[in-house]
């Protein structure tokens, strides 16, 4: 008898153990990778130029007896409903039924080094100089290849949970307003930003790692707004970093062990640890507040000497501590029913009982949106979306000075709504505004309705939302889930930024006062945060009572249609005079060591006519002793770039430098460097595919 209870007991264990299939994939989103302007500073003129990091997309798959859910990160500065929509059509193409708006999360990591150009509404595609489809395609198939891959590797296998303090790489660059919150709310915590890293660990039965992903709340703006490489940024890297170290043998983006470094509340923390600096001077600044001379610039960075050594350190530290938590102990296993669901609302039509720091209860509302003057000031990580002078409309902007003149001024009820943000931008009435036979000009500026979404997966709830979500708002949110979710048992919240909609900034009512830059940019007014704080509660309980099939709310405008664009597109390219495309113009030295680094230019086409998504610009490779080229380097290596320029816009010619700082442990022997492209034939856009080879040369 005793025997047969403890069979039983094991196979209760190990039925247990084995509830859940995990899935989890990865792939190549790297938009184009010159020629136009990356979103998150909002700088027209940083253009790209090449590529240092390439972007992926991560997707994690869970399914148990009855339900599934999909949480995809992604290496893009925001996401829009329009991406997620399109991703989920491809994929009923394949699994129809499988996947749809309640299960799939889609997460940016907010890199500020991406080809932006595909959000749609015109504040976000300002800088990019309107809608730039090729972008759009990339993200799209990416997504979908990497959640494709994710479902064909579907296992049974294991999920744990750990956490863990990681001090050293943030900071608040707000920390004025988050000292309106109130006092008694503020001593609960011992930092003015989350220190603490969560991640999920996931398993085969077998106890191999598949992968893990982790949040912690800080901008991936280590790389600054001077950067012209495509880059995902200090989060990005960490994940390379994690993956390198799980899969020795494999290229980046192809080893079987993939590793999510998700964005979290973000808004008002920085991984510039240094703080603001004028730069030439050295003196301590803020914007808005002390600033510097008239030929220097209030930027914060740190801890490295340069943005590149900083992107480095941080993801270091991101991902040593993420390793840490990995094989460390104590760790708990997740075992419970996985449930999801999505509503979408109109946060122009919201109301909401809010209860002041005072104890008193006011009745607040969604605003249409708005961004105050502030917004164009922009934050010690980089300057506002226009580069304007605070408080100016004008700007450098060829896009923003055409439809200047149907910018109408905020009505009074728009003012009133807002209270104290100085409006500088009526987004939300610009396409409301009537041009003669009603015409809507320019189109919509910014999104009212906007995607709320929660998930749970046992004892773990993620919640998706809708933008960044500041220290504050970001903790209110968890506490909120928490209180419905959480209250006879054991849970973790985690907040999953930038998901599905991008609508800007969440502050605390209280943060919002002081209308700094992250309060000048909460679209929706003053009691925003009240509003996501009744809506996630209400998806809470939603999911408690099992009522997992709510009304779906107002579905998004679908702009597509409707975009317009002022970036041209390359009609040709030329070789350079006496060459071919391909042609290695400048050879690396004979020889060349470890640490040194080596360049090679050749003779190429515009990285417009083809992204070379899942490929490469280039490779390092070195002779192995039965005389065959083993690659040992991509463009997705952090110890590689590849650079392009334009020698010739009339004639439309090129040449893309290919740069490799050989690793300490690089092998010694006979290497070679190699690039490859496509250029675009004269008349008609037809393309042509090239590749060329450096000569060898000997790293000692």
């Amino acid at each position: 008898m005793e025997l047969r209870f403890i069979f039983l007991l094991s196979l209760w264990i190990t039925t247990a153990r084995s509830l859940y299939k995990i899935g989890i994939g990865i792939a190549d989103v790297t938009g184009p990778a010159a020629g136009v302007t990356f979103l998150g500073y909002g700088k027209v003129e940083q253009t790209g130029e090449g590529i240092h990091l390439r972007q992926f997309s991560r997707a994690f798959l869970i399914e148990d007896s009855t339900s599934r859910t999909a949480f995809v990160s992604i290496d893009s500065a925001m996401m829009g409903d329009h991406i997620k929509k399109e991703v989920l059509k491809k994929l009923n193409e394949k699994l129809p039924g499988l996947y749809d708006t309640n299960n799939l999360m889609l997460s940016s990591t907010h890199t500020h080094s991406t080809p932006g150009g595909y959000m749609l509404h015109m504040l976000f595609d300002l800088s990019t100089l309107g809608y730039v489809q090729q972008t759009l395609n990339c993200l799209v198939k990416g997504i979908t290849l990497s959640i494709l891959r994710a479902h064909d590797k579907l296992d049974y296998g294991r999920i744990f949970v750990n956490k863990g303090e990681l001090n050293g790489i943030s900071i608040s660059r707000s920390p004025q307003s988050y000292l309106l919150n109130p006092e008694a709310e503020r001593a609960q915590y011992e930092h003015n930003v989350d220190k603490t890293m969560v991640q999920l660990k996931f398993e085969s039965e077998s106890g191999t790692p598949l992968g893990v992903i982790n949040w912690y709340a800080v901008h991936a703006t280590s790389m600054n707004n001077t950067n012209r490489l495509v880059s995902s940024d200090n989060v990005g890297y960490a994940s390379v970093l994690f993956e390198q170290k799980m899969n020795p043998e494999s290229f980046i983006g192809k080893g079987r062990f993939v590793a999510a470094f998700a964005s979290s509340n973000l808004g008002d923390v920085t991984p510039n640890i240094k703080g603001p600096r004028c730069q030439k001077s050295g003196k301590p600044c803020d914007i808005p507040g002390p600033s510097c001379d008239a030929n220097e610039l209030c930027v914060a960075s740190g801890p490295g000497d340069d943005m590149k050594e900083s992107t480095r350190i941080i993801a270091r530290r991101l991902f040593a501590r993420a390793y840490e938590l990995m094989v460390g102990k104590p760790i708990t296993e997740i075992i419970g029913p996985i449930k999801s669901i999505h509503q979408f609302i109109d946060m122009t039509t919201e109301e909401v009982d809010y209860k002041t720091p005072g104890g008193e209860m006011v009745k607040g509302k969604g605003c249409k949106p708005a961004m105050g003057h502030t917004f164009s000031s922009g934050t010690i990580d980089g300057p506002g979306l226009f580069s304007f002078e605070a408080g100016s409309k004008s700007s450098n902007n060829p896009l923003w000075d055409i439809v200047t003149n149907f910018v109408p001024k905020p009505s009074p009820e728009q003012i009133k709504c807002h209270a104290e943000k100085s409006i500088l931008i009526s987004t939300g009435e610009v396409s409301e505004t009537k041009y003669g036979n009603d015409f809507n000009y320019p189109l919509a500026w910014s999104p009212k309705i906007v995607s709320t979404q929660l998930a749970a997966i046992g004892q773990l709830i993620i919640a998706c939302v809708p933008g960044e979500f500041t220290t504050m708002s970001g903790r209110r949110v968890r506490k909120a889930i928490r209180e419905v979710l959480c209250k006879n048992s054991w849970c973790t919240v985690v907040i999953a930024g930038l998901c599905n909609t991008y609508s800007d900034y969440v502050t605390t009512p209280e943060e919002y006062k002081l209308q700094r830059y992250e309060g000048a940019s909460t679209l929706f007014g003053p009691y925003t945060l009240p509003i996501y704080l009744k809506q996630y509660s209400k998806l809470a309980q939603a999911l408690l009572n099992g009522d997992e099939k709510l009304d779906p709310g107002p579905e998004p405008i679908d702009l597509k249609s409707e975009v317009w664009s002022l970036l041209p597109t390359p009609m040709y390219d030329t070789p350079i005079t006496r060459h071919n495309f391909g042609d290695c113009i400048e050879q690396p030295p004979y020889t060349a060591k470890l640490g040194q680094t080596v360049k090679a230019k050749f003779v190429s086409g515009n990285p417009r006519n083809n992204p070379m998504l899942e490929m490469t610009f280039l490779t390092v490779e070195r002779l192995t002793d039965d005389l065959k080229w083993d690659v040992v380097a991509t463009d997705a290596n952090w110890e590689t770039e590849f650079l392009w320029k334009t020698v010739s816009w009339f004639w439309a010619s090129s040449v893309a430098e290919i740069k490799w700082t050989i690793p300490e442990n690089t092998t010694p022997g006979l290497y070679r460097i190699r690039h490859f492209g496509y250029f675009k034939y004269f008349g008609g856009g037809r393309l042509g595919r090239y590749f060329g080879t450096s000569e060898t040369f000997k790293v000692t």
